[in-house]
């Protein structure tokens, strides 16, 4: 019976942010359904309009997620009955703007959604461009570690390692983003100064991990 062993290499890795990706959502609500959709319309060209004043094409504002929707409302009458009745139409419009780090850039994109008339809601991420070499380099140190595992156990057991049988990895998606969190009130971005703020956000860690099969083979028979 063939020997082997088995061993989970774990990488880690700690990447500093240089994208950031602003999250935005717009949302237009009326009784009439073409009325929804003009206002929508309206929502978005006005946010485009005040991202090409920092410097973005309008092209740079790309859609997540669209949906149109009928909302309801409930509640008792005098008589005590349960009703439902009809509101309108919502149009909800995810939109994301990605953009290399830069914090002065930032500011100035602050100060024109502030003064948008279509007051987008946003949030805001911090993460790496090129995630594509983060993946390799965490998977080469996964790699590493397990070799690294593998010869000194077989060090110690008097083995040495032979062919490679197998390799097991969960090809999940790494989340890459930075634990730090940038939050500015409404009110307080209608000021430049106040979101001009020099701050560092922290290092992306993450980890993965592979599990490697080796054959074993015994120093006498080498």
């Amino acid at each position: 019976m063939r020997r082997t062993i088995t061993v989970k290499g774990v990488g880690k890795l700690s990447a500093k942010p240089d994208y950031i990706v602003l999250s935005m959502s717009l949302k237009a609500q009326d009784k009439d359904y073409e009325k929804t959709m003009s206002l929508a319309a309206n929502q978005l060209e006005n946010l485009r309009d005040a991202i090409v004043n920092v410097d973005f094409q309008k092209d740079d504002l790309k859609t997540a997620d669209f949906g149109v929707e009928p909302k309801y409302d409930s509640g008792h009458d005098k008589g005590g009955n349960y009703k439902r009745w009809f509101i309108g139409f919502e149009c909800t419009h995810q939109l994301k703007l990605e953009f290399d780090l830069d914090m002065n850039r930032l500011a100035r994109l602050f100060s024109a959604l502030a003064k948008c008339l279509a007051r987008p809601e946003f949030s805001i991420q911090f993460t790496v461009k090129d995630k594509e070499a983060v993946n390799v380099a965490l998977l080469q140190s996964a790699s590493q570690n397990a070799k690294t595992k593998a010869d000194i156990l077989c060090s110690a057991a008097g083995v040495t390692l032979g062919d490679l049988i197998s390799i097991d990895y969960n090809w999940a998606e790494i989340r890459l983003y930075s634990p730090t969190r940038y939050v500015l009130a409404e009110n307080t971005i209608m000021n430049q100064s106040s979101a001009n703020i020099a701050i560092e956000p922290d290092n992306i860690d993450v980890s993965e991990n592979v599990t490697f099969i080796w054959e074993l083979i015994s120093m006498a028979m080498e």
